[in-house]
Protein backbone atom coordinates (compact mmCIF):
# COMPACT_ATOMS: atom_id res chain seq x y z
CA UNK A 1 0.00 0.00 0.00
CA UNK A 2 1.56 3.30 -1.14
CA UNK A 3 1.66 5.94 1.47
CA UNK A 4 -0.52 9.21 1.56
CA UNK A 5 2.12 11.83 1.88
CA UNK A 6 -0.08 15.29 1.43
CA UNK A 7 -2.60 15.95 3.89
CA UNK A 8 -5.33 18.10 3.24
CA UNK A 9 -8.37 19.42 5.22
CA UNK A 10 -10.84 22.69 3.95
CA UNK A 11 -13.38 24.12 6.45
CA UNK A 12 -15.60 27.37 5.82
CA UNK A 13 -14.78 30.29 8.47
CA UNK A 14 -17.11 33.10 9.14
CA UNK A 15 -14.82 36.09 8.57
CA UNK A 16 -13.45 37.86 5.60
CA UNK A 17 -9.71 36.81 3.79
CA UNK A 18 -8.22 39.11 4.56
CA UNK A 19 -9.00 38.64 8.37
CA UNK A 20 -8.17 35.33 8.32
CA UNK A 21 -5.11 36.03 6.24
CA UNK A 22 -3.98 38.33 9.05
CA UNK A 23 -4.06 35.47 11.70
CA UNK A 24 -1.78 32.94 9.16
CA UNK A 25 0.92 35.51 8.16
CA UNK A 26 1.68 36.48 11.41
CA UNK A 27 3.51 33.78 12.54
CA UNK A 28 3.10 35.01 16.59
CA UNK A 29 -0.73 34.79 16.06
CA UNK A 30 -0.51 30.95 14.72
CA UNK A 31 0.23 29.95 18.40
CA UNK A 32 -3.64 30.58 19.65
CA UNK A 33 -5.11 28.32 16.30
CA UNK A 34 -2.10 25.36 16.14
CA UNK A 35 -3.92 22.29 16.13
CA UNK A 36 -1.01 20.42 15.84
CA UNK A 37 -0.34 21.72 19.48
CA UNK A 38 3.01 22.31 17.64
CA UNK A 39 3.97 25.56 18.02
CA UNK A 40 5.04 27.22 21.56
CA UNK A 41 6.43 30.67 20.71
CA UNK A 42 7.09 32.71 17.78
CA UNK A 43 8.82 36.59 17.93
CA UNK A 44 6.10 39.61 17.10
CA UNK A 45 7.19 41.40 13.75
CA UNK A 46 7.77 38.32 11.81
CA UNK A 47 4.54 39.03 9.59
CA UNK A 48 5.03 37.35 5.84
CA UNK A 49 4.79 39.82 2.73
CA UNK A 50 6.78 37.79 0.00
CA UNK A 51 7.98 34.21 -1.19
CA UNK A 52 11.44 34.77 0.15
CA UNK A 53 10.68 36.14 3.65
CA UNK A 54 11.79 33.89 6.66
CA UNK A 55 10.09 33.42 9.97
CA UNK A 56 11.33 31.92 13.07
CA UNK A 57 8.96 29.59 15.43
CA UNK A 58 10.11 27.61 18.60
CA UNK A 59 8.23 24.35 18.87
CA UNK A 60 6.54 22.61 22.01
CA UNK A 61 8.15 19.03 22.17
CA UNK A 62 11.82 20.40 22.73
CA UNK A 63 11.99 23.99 22.80
CA UNK A 64 13.67 24.07 19.56
CA UNK A 65 13.59 27.02 17.43
CA UNK A 66 12.71 26.60 13.38
CA UNK A 67 13.39 28.41 10.59
CA UNK A 68 10.41 29.00 7.95
CA UNK A 69 10.94 29.88 4.60
CA UNK A 70 8.07 31.02 2.66
CA UNK A 71 7.90 29.49 -1.00
CA UNK A 72 4.51 30.39 -1.90
CA UNK A 73 2.59 33.97 -1.14
CA UNK A 74 -0.22 35.80 -2.78
CA UNK A 75 -1.57 38.40 0.13
CA UNK A 76 -4.94 37.94 0.97
CA UNK A 77 -5.05 34.53 -1.03
CA UNK A 78 -2.09 31.58 -0.28
CA UNK A 79 1.02 31.13 1.71
CA UNK A 80 3.53 27.97 2.15
CA UNK A 81 6.32 27.88 4.16
CA UNK A 82 8.84 24.86 4.45
CA UNK A 83 10.32 24.82 7.90
CA UNK A 84 13.94 23.31 8.53
CA UNK A 85 16.23 23.97 11.62
CA UNK A 86 17.89 27.13 12.21
CA UNK A 87 21.53 25.72 11.32
CA UNK A 88 19.94 22.95 9.06
CA UNK A 89 19.28 21.74 5.73
CA UNK A 90 15.07 21.55 5.14
CA UNK A 91 14.10 18.11 5.17
CA UNK A 92 11.49 18.40 2.74
CA UNK A 93 7.92 19.36 4.05
CA UNK A 94 5.54 21.99 3.50
CA UNK A 95 2.84 23.77 5.21
CA UNK A 96 0.40 25.22 2.94
CA UNK A 97 -2.87 27.90 3.10
CA UNK A 98 -4.85 28.58 0.23
CA UNK A 99 -8.13 30.68 0.75
CA UNK A 100 -10.63 31.61 -1.14
CA UNK A 101 -13.26 34.19 -0.23
CA UNK A 102 -16.97 33.73 -0.59
CA UNK A 103 -19.79 36.17 -1.81
CA UNK A 104 -21.44 36.45 1.69
CA UNK A 105 -17.89 37.27 3.37
CA UNK A 106 -17.28 33.72 4.72
CA UNK A 107 -14.05 32.40 3.20
CA UNK A 108 -13.02 28.74 2.18
CA UNK A 109 -9.69 27.92 3.45
CA UNK A 110 -8.06 24.93 2.76
CA UNK A 111 -4.74 23.59 4.93
CA UNK A 112 -2.54 21.17 3.24
CA UNK A 113 0.51 19.47 5.20
CA UNK A 114 3.08 18.15 2.09
CA UNK A 115 5.48 15.70 3.06
CA UNK A 116 6.01 14.16 0.01
CA UNK A 117 10.18 15.03 -0.18
CA UNK A 118 10.55 14.37 3.65
CA UNK A 119 13.70 12.46 3.97
CA UNK A 120 15.10 12.76 7.34
CA UNK A 121 14.20 10.00 9.08
CA UNK A 122 13.63 11.23 12.18
CA UNK A 123 11.12 13.36 11.28
CA UNK A 124 8.71 10.42 9.77
CA UNK A 125 6.42 9.32 12.77
CA UNK A 126 5.68 13.09 13.29
CA UNK A 127 4.61 13.15 9.52
CA UNK A 128 2.64 10.76 9.66
CA UNK A 129 1.16 11.52 13.06
CA UNK A 130 -0.06 15.06 11.15
CA UNK A 131 -3.07 13.72 10.27
CA UNK A 132 -6.09 15.10 8.74
CA UNK A 133 -8.48 15.48 12.14
CA UNK A 134 -5.06 18.15 13.37
CA UNK A 135 -5.51 20.09 10.33
CA UNK A 136 -9.37 20.45 11.12
CA UNK A 137 -8.37 21.10 14.47
CA UNK A 138 -6.33 24.15 12.87
CA UNK A 139 -9.26 25.26 10.89
CA UNK A 140 -11.72 25.00 13.93
CA UNK A 141 -9.02 26.94 16.06
CA UNK A 142 -8.55 29.58 13.64
CA UNK A 143 -12.37 30.15 12.83
CA UNK A 144 -12.97 30.51 16.85
CA UNK A 145 -10.33 33.28 16.96
CA UNK A 146 -11.48 34.95 13.09
CA UNK A 147 -15.26 35.38 14.59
Amino acid sequence: MTETRVVRATAVVDAPASVVFEQIADPAAQIAWDGNDNLAAADDGQRVHAVGDVFVTTLTKDGARRRNLVVDFEEGRRIAWRPAPLDGEEPGHEWRWELRPLADGRTEVTHTYDWRELTDERRLARARRTTRDRLEASLERLADVCR
